[in-house]
């Protein structure tokens, strides 16, 4: 791999530490960036909702704060801004882990998706 990869994770997530470990596993750079902490920025927010072409696949639905904030009412008719601004603010919002690369979007860890990027991003760098 030529560079690193960002992958938000939040340190005490069972999934996400499956996910780095896999990273890890394959031979994989990648910087870790605690996602409560510094969630993605607006425009990765705006670039993985254009490439996810939708709003929901990016909020964590099974976490607290969606529930607290009452996100499945919301997100109807929430406007991407609106979305955009809530998810760059509080990275618990996020589903994670989040890796967005020039020719990858993941959100999740899915074994079989991670492995295709895994691939590609071998073929890329060689």
């Amino acid at each position: 791999m030529t560079s690193s990869i960002k992958v938000y994770h939040y340190p005490k997530c069972s999934t996400c530490k499956k996910a780095l470990a896999f990273l890890v596993d394959h031979g994989v750079a990648f910087e870790g960036i605690d996602i409560s902490v510094s969630p993605p920025s607006a425009a990765e927010i705006r670039t993985m909702i254009g490439r996810k072409e939708a709003i929901r696949p990016l909020f964590n639905t099974s976490g607290i704060k969606y529930r607290e904030g009452r996100f499945a009412e919301k997100l109807p008719s929430m406007s991407i801004e609106d979305a955009v601004a809530v998810l760059s603010d509080d990275g618990m919002l996020v589903k994670r882990p989040f890796v967005l690369t020039d020719t990858c979007a993941l959100l999740g860890f899915k074994v079989d998706e991670w492995s295709v990027f895994v691939t590609q991003s071998r073929k890329q760098s060689s």
